[in-house]
């Protein structure tokens, strides 16, 4: 049988290894070299600056470098302002400029697309194809890319020839575009 200052004794040196392998630890980790290739955080500068195209109604289009946090109103500015026949009402001058965007402004005359309550596809800026449901930024692209490639719409069943848009999408516009003939 184990005495009671044995067992006691037995837990004082168990103890004791436990605290020196922890205080060990803690020193070998400490000491030890570190592992791998430091990560280095990128910051980004105040001064930095985005290039933008903007486009349209504008006294001098073309490709401009702003600061970073930059609003269109800003590249409007830098473009020297709006033309007398731009329209104004259609762009969202307080939106924030992102780096390689494309800013266009569009005229009166091009709403004249729309006063019929229908988008002429022959005609229509990307942002006026948008407008129509089911057609988002790429197929309004290619809505354009067929005009340039092939010529204007025939009639509006011609745009189901745009890759992309089928019967579906067809169903949805047909009773909103016209060829403007």
């Amino acid at each position: 049988m184990i005495n009671t200052s044995t067992k006691q004794a037995f837990l004082f040196i168990s103890y004791g290894v436990f605290i020196g392998l922890l205080v060990g630890g803690l020193i070998w980790i400490t000491a030890s070299q570190p592992r791998g290739n430091p990560v280095v955080l990128a910051t980004m500068s105040a001064d930095q600056t985005i290039s933008i195209y903007i486009s349209g109604d504008i006294v001098n289009p073309g490709v401009y470098r702003l600061s970073q946090g930059s609003r269109i109103q800003d590249a409007v500015n830098s473009a020297g302002g709006f033309l007398p026949s731009a329209d104004v009402d259609s762009v969202n001058l307080a939106a924030l400029l992102i780096d390689s965007s494309q800013i266009n402004i569009p005229s009166l005359s091009s709403m004249e697309n729309t006063i019929s309550g229908k988008v002429n596809i022959n005609s229509a800026t990307e942002e006026e194809l948008e407008i129509l449901p089911g057609i988002g930024p790429t197929a309004a692209k290619n809505i354009i890319e067929y005009r340039v490639e092939n010529g204007e719409f025939m009639g509006i069943e011609d745009i189901q020839k745009v890759a992309g848009i089928g019967p579906a999408t067809y169903e949805k516009i047909k009773f909103l575009i016209t060829v403007g003939k």
